[in-house]
């Protein structure tokens, strides 16, 4: 081992809690880092939590969990980190073309950018797979 990477997150209040999210499905998980600009953050989550978790149900995007990093110099600021999952890569992809055209999501975006952007750069994305001995599948 090289290398680990610690960061500790505090849940959004608009995450679910683990035991809601825990199936025996098997699906694959897409772990998002968002980075806003300064100030932006509240912006954001307010997206998220009014508009963005219902449109991604639509969409069959499973909502799992939102955090925030506790630490400022880990982003407490500026970042939010979820967990997301789908059926399968290739449904991953149907599903975020489907959610990028919908009318309910562009109208939540552009609402949110009226007065500025929200982001400072493009999404992180990383898909991942439970362990066999994770209770989350």
């Amino acid at each position: 081992m090289a290398k680990i990477d610690s960061t500790f997150m505090s849940a959004t209040d608009y995450s679910l809690t683990v035991e809601s999210v825990i199936t025996k499905s098997i699906r694959v998980f897409e772990l998002r880092t968002y980075t806003t600009a300064p100030g932006r953050l509240k912006n954001l989550h307010a997206r998220f939590r009014d508009h963005t978790c219902k449109i991604f149900e639509n969409h069959d995007i499973t909502n799992v969990a939102y955090w925030v990093p506790m630490d400022k110099k880990q982003g407490a600021d500026n970042t939010l980190v979820y967990l997301i999952s789908h059926k399968s890569r290739e449904q991953a992809r149907k599903n975020w073309r489907g959610f990028g055209g919908d009318p309910a999501w562009k109208k939540a975006r552009t609402a949110s950018v009226k007065d500025g952007k929200i982001l400072a750069k493009r999404p992180q994305s990383v898909f991942l797979r439970s362990v066999d001995y994770s209770p989350i599948k």
